[in-house]
């Protein structure tokens, strides 16, 4: 199933191909902070559509994760793997996705804090 997605301005879109099983709510610093419930997809499964200058990146601990946010509206649609190869993951925050039903969305808590 392709699912369409983006920041709250629009100004960052991405649409990602697959199907929804379930998402993970981590409870790592940032995670927590801003509310993500992550869907891991691999990377190619990930299309931009528009980020522009846009499309920010932080990272932080042992830089394993890049978080990307937009510059404008703030908002932190995905997050994707530093390392380079065809193993790379891409997390899409499923609350940046159009038209999905979360309440449907079965949620799994991950210890992010103690990994």
């Amino acid at each position: 199933m392709l699912h369409k997605g983006s920041c709250h301005c629009g100004k960052v879109a991405f649409e990602v191909e697959g199907e929804l099983g379930g998402a993970v709510r981590c409870n790592c610093s940032i995670c927590s902070r801003k509310g993500a419930l992550l869907w891991a997809v691999p990377h190619q499964k990930l299309r931009m559509l528009a980020w522009g200058d846009d499309l920010g990146r932080y990272t932080f601990g042992g830089k394993a994760i890049a978080h990307r946010f937009c510059r404008t509206c703030g908002i932190h649609p995905f997050a994707e793997d530093v390392r380079e190869g065809n193993e790379r993951s891409a997390y899409v925050n499923i609350n940046c996705l159009d038209g999905l039903d979360l309440a449907a969305v079965e949620v799994f808590d991950f210890d992010g804090r103690s990994a």
